[in-house]
């Protein structure tokens, strides 16, 4: 049985383990060497669940258990929690492993039965790793082979996708530049967080101002953005200036641009090419030196090509661009998010976030998210605010279409006696057909992540390992030139 207690210090142990009589032993061995917030827990399965807390420092987990194994959590609990030392727990028979598990992101290993001069050197120097993780937020550019140089401007972004940290390489590098931005992407993927650290990148000392063109007609977005002259237009009772003004020294955000009227267009050319603008009723000359970012869902070339938006603007203000992918394009944040969300939502309602049972995770980690993060966000909000119980179910999830957590829409349509499974096989496929179909599946939506696509059909990652190489000989017996 678990044992939870109030942490006083920053620093806690979590160690998971299948044997009562091992925890009780390994927690009475640190407490008395002076290790005193340690956490005990004897089902696996609640591991992911008791490290969303964000309560834990240091996980010691055991290497062979009931399911899940500690060989099935660690590739996910280095995924989401990239900062934890993971140190497993190994019976001597089970050296083969230790390359393994270090190769996964494991930060070290001790040998069953525990020596406790070993283990208490250990998890002292996994916390003093840990606290320079946390002082280092640098590390979190480790992926792209060196650090970034200003993590911090990243914060708001909740990401483990190496598109989106390329995309963070690409904006430090534009952080001296005064040249304009265009974010283009879906709705939902996040282009106001990017537009955010592209401005903290920068070192303005201004604001960052936004501007969302949607919906605004000529006048409004030009009183919006420059101001306007006492007695400009009726009610215009004072003079007031314009946003603009506001972003002095700064950044000014234009959002949904592609909506632009072809007037509107005009005056934000002559923004860009001269960093001049008159008040409306006015005739004197303003000069701005607020950089500019844009964003749109639009999809250019069309626009361009129709003539909708002005070709001269576009080479303006796309002078740096960047395409920001869709949700669905980088699946490897999805459960990143949901589990930050969960934990985010319940401590705003002061309780324990709810449990994030594995099928409901295959689910949403299938789920294309057409609002993107957006959807999402909106989503796990709701399901955790709404549910009353100590774990979420597909009934806190109504907007997630049936049949979403399987990997294919392989549907039996009972009416007519026909399979799905037609279009992909001349005969009625066999088992292993079929199991190599929802492999070689999983892995194209997984990017060839083998971690995640085994995620995604509920095995192992040997297990997947043993697949893949199954079907690489039936091929070559099947071709063997």
């Amino acid at each position: 049985m678990s044992q939870m207690k109030k942490h006083e210090s920053g620093h806690s142990i979590l160690i998971v383990d299948d044997d009562a009589e091992f925890l009780d032993g390994t927690r009475r061995a640190l407490l008395s060497n002076g290790i005193a917030n340690v956490t005990s827990l004897q089902d696996s399965s609640q591991a992911l669940h008791a490290l969303a807390t964000g309560a834990h420092n240091v996980l010691l987990l055991d290497w062979v258990m009931p399911d899940p194994s500690g060989a099935d959590l660690l590739p996910e609990i280095v995924r989401l929690y990239p900062n934890i030392p993971v140190i497993i727990m190994t019976g001597v028979r089970d050296l083969e492993n230790v390359v393994s598990c270090i190769k996964q992101g494991a930060y070290d290993y001790i040998t069953k039965p525990i020596d406790t001069t070993r283990l208490v050197y250990i998890v002292q120097n996994a916390v003093k790793s840990n606290e320079l993780i946390v002082r280092n937020r640098k590390l979190t550019g480790f992926l792209l082979g060196e650090p970034l140089s200003s993590p911090e401007s990243f914060s708001e972004i909740i990401t483990c996708s190496e598109r989106m940290l390329s995309i963070f390489k690409v904006i430090e590098t534009l952080a001296n530049s005064r040249q304009p931005v265009l974010i283009n992407g879906e709705t939902g993927v996040g282009k106001e967080l990017i537009a955010k650290a592209i401005h903290r990148c920068s070192g303005l000392k201004g604001r960052m101002i936004t501007v969302n063109a949607a919906g605004l007609d000529d006048t409004m977005l030009a009183d919006t953005l420059f101001g306007h002259k006492k007695g400009a237009y009726t009610g215009a009772s004072e003079s007031r200036d314009g946003l603009i003004e506001q972003a002095k020294g700064g950044t000014l955000f234009l959002d949904e641009i592609g909506d632009l009227s072809n007037a509107s267009q005009i005056k934000l050319l002559r923004l860009l090419q001269q960093n001049e603008y008159y008040r409306l009723g006015s005739d004197v000359l303003h000069k701005s030196d607020a950089r500019i970012i844009a964003a749109s869902n639009a999809n250019f070339p069309a626009l361009l090509a129709s003539g909708v938006f002005r070709s001269d603007l576009y080479y303006r203000i796309s002078a740096h661009s960047l395409q920001i992918p869709p949700l669905r394009e980088r699946r490897e944040d999805i459960l990143l998010l949901v589990e930050h969300t969960i934990k985010e939502v319940a401590e705003s309602m002061q309780r324990m976030p709810p449990q994030l049972p594995m099928k409901l995770r295959k689910a949403l980690f299938s789920y294309d998210f057409p609002g993107n993060v957006r959807e999402l966000l909106n989503m796990v909000h709701n399901a955790v605010t709404y549910n009353r119980t100590e774990t979420l179910t597909p009934d806190d999830f109504p907007d997630l279409a049936p049949g979403t957590a399987a990997c294919l829409k392989i549907v039996r349509k009972i009416g007519n006696n026909q399979f799905a499974l037609n279009g992909f096989f001349h005969d009625f496929p066999t088992v292993d057909e079929v199991l190599a179909l929802l492999v070689e599946e999983a892995i194209n939506l997984s990017n060839g992540n083998r971690t995640v696509a085994a995620k995604m059909l509920g095995v192992s990652r040997p297990t997947l390992k043993k697949r893949l190489e199954l079907a690489a000989e039936k091929r070559f017996e099947d071709d063997p030139e």
